[in-house]
């Protein structure tokens, strides 16, 4: 069974988070989403959300994947938390696939996960990076590496997510209950 981590802090987008907790869910896949706090975290959009679990807690569990939704200030505080950083440069190394939307492959960035690699982001997300071969597509794959644009790609980020884990006929299944 694959599993997926899904960061949350306060700000995050909870619309990027909640699709892709929920296809991936659909799919079978054992999904945690971890708070970068304690109890109930603020959405970027008022929403509140309870996390399955902390981040300190999960912090040295294996998992297939990291996701990270974008959103505001929710980034800012995912790109300022040293514990992230340490982990999706742990990921990388291992070869587990590391994907983000919207503002957040600016973490990744951060990291110095992208240098000289293809993404997307959220328009602006990362001017900051020249290192970064920054595309416009909706979802952009670089080795293990997937990023997407935000909120109204997050529907085709997560299928592309069920698909690099379980397959595309996996996420046919998925889209077709979708009635997509």
């Amino acid at each position: 069974m694959k599993t997926v981590l899904v960061l949350f802090a306060d700000g995050s987008e909870e619309l990027e988070a909640i699709t892709i907790v929920n296809i991936l869910r659909r799919a079978g896949i054992t999904v945690t989403l971890a708070g970068s706090g304690a109890g109930p975290l603020r959405g970027s959009r008022g929403v509140m959300l309870m996390p399955d679990s902390t981040l300190e807690t999960v912090l040295h569990n294996d998992f297939d994947m990291i996701v990270l939704p974008g959103g505001q200030p929710g980034t800012d505080n995912l790109k300022a938390d040293a514990r992230v950083l340490k982990l999706v440069q742990r990921m990388a190394q291992q070869g587990k696939y590391v994907a983000a939307i919207c503002a957040a492959p600016a973490v990744l960035a951060t990291a110095g996960l992208l240098d000289g690699k293809q993404a997307t982001s959220f328009p602006g997300a990362l001017v900051p990076f020249p290192k970064v071969k920054q595309q416009h597509d909706a979802i952009v794959e670089d080795g293990k590496f997937i990023t997407s644009r935000g909120p109204g790609t997050a529907m085709d980020f997560a299928l592309t997510l069920v698909e690099r884990l379980a397959g595309s006929a996996k996420r046919h299944e998925v889209e077709t209950g979708l009635q997509r």
